[in-house]
């Protein structure tokens, strides 16, 4: 795990860059595509935002959800993504609600800075779009 200080300009460029942004999506694209079939199913995603653990912890402490309550989430996030309603998230899908989710995180964290916990997840956008402003100001000092 590491700390960075993040603010909403670091996510916005990131996002900005259009080839670290591919390169980040494509990768948990590619990730979370556990048959490697080109898209992601209902369950892929519901697995992958499952291992998020988005509501199933308050403050680091396990709440009850009802299982149905569970579903009805993970299935209104899927149709979220599946814009085309295919059934399936292919990929320009997948990079175009991860683009507005990593937006709406950039409005949300404004532009005070502040100090975050991150995993070191080689699949989180968060730390890469840290690690790409860290690598900006290092080439900038040298």
């Amino acid at each position: 795990m590491g700390v960075v200080i993040i603010d909403g300009s670091t996510v916005r460029a990131f996002v900005a860059d259009e080839e670290q942004f591919k390169k980040s999506a494509d990768e948990s694209f590619a990730a979370l595509d556990l048959n490697n079939d080109g898209v992601l199913s209902r369950s892929e995603l519901r697995k992958a935002f499952e291992s998020l653990r988005l509501i199933e912890t308050h403050f680091g402490v396990d709440v009850a959800t009802p299982p149905e309550q569970l579903t009805q989430l993970y299935d209104s996030i899927f149709d979220k993504f599946d814009c085309d309603r295919s059934g399936s998230v292919d990929l320009p899908e997948f990079r175009s609600e991860m683009k507005k989710i990593l937006l709406a995180i950039a409005d949300g964290l404004g532009s005070c800075p502040i100090q975050m916990a991150l995993e070191d997840d080689e699949q989180s956008f968060l730390k890469k779009a840290a690690d790409l402003e860290a690598a900006k100001l290092e080439a900038q000092a040298s």
